[in-house]
């Protein structure tokens, strides 16, 4: 996934206006970047594993009259770049082919690239030599590619430039005689291009300079540092994650155990967090919400903006949302580099699916992890399962983002996929926060709970100085963002669709909605944080926000509380995989790490012991 844009043009354009089209693609991911531009006569491809800002300072490519580029989020490895070259054709590519490798095998034809784009110059190569035309080539592509493909895709020899998009994260505006194109319509419009549209299937054909000399290519390294890491599984690394049997007393109605923080039992072993449970997910009549968007809806273009995980909530959201709500939504991600490709590629299904626009604001992804790598070495020195939340402080920007894209599009309106189901008491419980039904009044407000949670994570912070590091400033931001800052013109879609996870499987499974190979649960499976933290939670304290859940279910009357027995015995197996990816990801030992976790006291005594 990145942001791609382009100018062509006989005349000379604004420097300006290529330096403003970089800096909006780079929003989109700035892990990799690459440029395609003609000069002499001869078309040069320059690529590099650093941000296009500093690629189009070295390659300066000013005046030229065709030039385009792309600034890139890792997905699907970093070891090859693009602009991607094959068979005389280049292509820019921002999305995933989620069914790339089924397609070589389809087409026939050989793969020299580890990127999923290069199956899309071999698809339209070899719709050429059947006799297509340079104007079917989108529909041949598309006709195979399932995922997003919103593309810019140069054919030299011919003097053409074919752009396409199967989701609308593609458009095209004018500014005199030149042709301005960019993932998003935002920058197009601060340059001043006129006559913005969005390129769909139909696709553009736009004539360029032929050009019969072969591309120079450049390829250029500065980062030091893999973003993704190689992957390299050990069975003797797995065998150090211990599968716990913890035996403990449990509630007898739902499945929390007595390490549950302030946690109580009555009489009949029922605990407190089910006798002052009050029904979430009881949702109000959908007309509420058909009226509440009524003011909001447009003819003509879209009119909702929906925060966008990729993970299963927010994507059967979605679903509601365009063939419920019959709204036209753009979606919003948010990477801070603990996203996974199974959660990016489940967000380029979606979205191509329901032909939805997809906008990233990508985090410098080196730098998040970075901070990661200090706050989890900080609490490996002073292990406090109150301060696990740490870990995840990264991805609250989730929240202001939000206000950037409502900005840059001119809507107001957003819908989110929030699953009440998931409240986690106990993460802020083992920093002493009690919860709700057990607060005193003095912490009744919002504000006041924030301000106490705060000042209890100061002080768990002091036993460990390691926590006062260069991540600090943007953890409080982010923070800000989520718990101070007004949000305004939002509503949450389960308040009026009910919740129930065999209906939403279902639903997913009609856009072939792809499940981790190492749990059968479909929950946070795209999120590359959740199976180290749970692997600790339940290390230490013989439970995980699994059992939370599945209690919440039980109240509800979704499940039985055997049933729930059953699924968290197998939910709460630990998940060396994810767990070795994360580790590698932010740069810390294997064995070290889970060597310090294993020595933490429990909670509870081990039944296997």
């Amino acid at each position: 996934m990145c942001g791609i844009f382009g100018i062509i043009s006989a005349a000379s354009w604004p420097k300006g206006d290529l330096v403003e089209l970089t800096r909006y693609a780079q929003q989109r991911g700035r892990d990799s970047s690459g440029l395609l531009f003609l000069r002499d006569d001869t078309y040069h491809v320059h690529r590099a594993d650093f941000p296009i800002s500093r690629l189009l300072t070295e390659s300066r490519p000013y005046g030229t009259p065709v030039v385009m580029g792309h600034s890139r989020l890792i997905t699907n490895g970093l070891g090859d770049n693009q602009p991607v070259l094959r068979e005389d054709i280049c292509v820019l590519h921002n999305g995933i082919v989620v069914n790339h490798e089924a397609i070589w095998e389809e087409i026939g034809e050989q793969r020299h690239l580890q990127i999923d784009t290069e199956v899309i110059p071999a698809i339209a190569a070899r719709h050429l030599r059947q006799g297509g035309t340079v104007g079917g080539i989108a529909a041949a592509v598309l006709g195979l590619c399932k995922g997003v493909v919103a593309c810019a895709l140069t054919l030299p020899r011919l003097g053409k430039l074919c752009l396409f998009s199967n989701n609308g994260s593609l458009y095209v505006g004018s500014k005199g005689d030149a042709v301005y194109f960019a993932s998003e319509s935002y920058p197009l419009t601060q340059v001043g291009c006129l006559d913005i549209e969005q390129v769909r299937e139909e696709g553009r054909v736009i004539d360029i300079p032929v050009s019969d000399g072969a591309y120079i290519v450049s390829d250029k390294e500065g980062r030091g540092t893999n973003l993704i890491p190689d992957l390299i599984l050990s069975s003797s690394e797995e065998k150090l994650l211990v599968d716990t049997k913890p035996d403990v007393r449990r509630c007898t109605r739902c499945v929390l155990p007595e390490t549950m923080p302030f946690i109580r039992f009555d009489e009949q072993g029922v605990c407190n967090y089910c006798t002052n449970y009050r029904l979430r997910n009881a949702p109000k009549p959908k007309q509420e919400l058909f009226d509440l968007v009524a003011p909001y809806r447009r003819a003509v273009g879209a009119d909702c903006v929906v925060p966008f995980s990729g993970g299963r909530d927010s994507c059967y959201a979605l679903h509601l949302i365009v063939n419920e709500l019959e709204m036209k939504p753009i979606t919003y991600t948010y990477d801070w580099g603990m996203v996974t490709d199974l959660g990016r590629r489940n967000i380029s299904r979606m979205c191509a699916e329901l032909g939805v626009e997809n906008i990233i604001v990508a985090a410098d992804i080196a730098k998040k992890r970075d901070n990661i790598r200090k706050n989890l070495t900080a609490w490996l020195k002073a292990p406090d399962l109150g301060m696990i939340n740490i870990l995840m402080a990264g991805d609250k920007h989730f929240f202001r983002h939000v206000e950037t894209v409502k900005k840059q599009t001119g809507i107001s309106l957003n819908l989110w996929g929030v699953n009440s189901l998931e409240t986690t008491h106990f993460k802020t419980g083992f920093l002493n926060v009690p919860p709700d039904f057990e607060e005193d009044k003095v912490y009744s407000s919002g504000t006041m709970k924030q301000l106490r949670y705060q000042y209890l994570r100061f002080k768990a912070m002091i036993r460990s100085p390691g926590y006062f590091n260069s991540s600090l400033g943007d953890t409080l931001l982010g923070e800000y963002y989520r718990s101070f800052h007004a949000k305004t013109d939002y509503f949450h879609v389960f308040d009026y669709w009910t919740w129930e996870e065999p209906l939403v499987d279902q639903c997913l499974a009609m856009y072939d909605w792809e499940k981790a190979p190492d749990t059968a649960t479909t929950w946070r499976i795209g999120d590359g944080t959740a199976a180290f933290y749970n692997y600790v939670y339940h290390t230490v304290a013989g439970f995980t926000e699994h059992d939370t859940f599945r209690s919440n279910q039980i109240r509800e009357g979704q499940m039985t509380r055997q049933e729930a027995m059953v699924l968290i015995e197998d939910e709460n197996r630990p998940r060396y995989a994810n767990v070795k990816w994360y580790l590698d990801a932010v740069g810390l030992d294997f064995a070290e790490t889970i060597g310090i976790v294993n020595a933490i006291p429990r909670l509870y005594r081990d039944a296997r012991q």
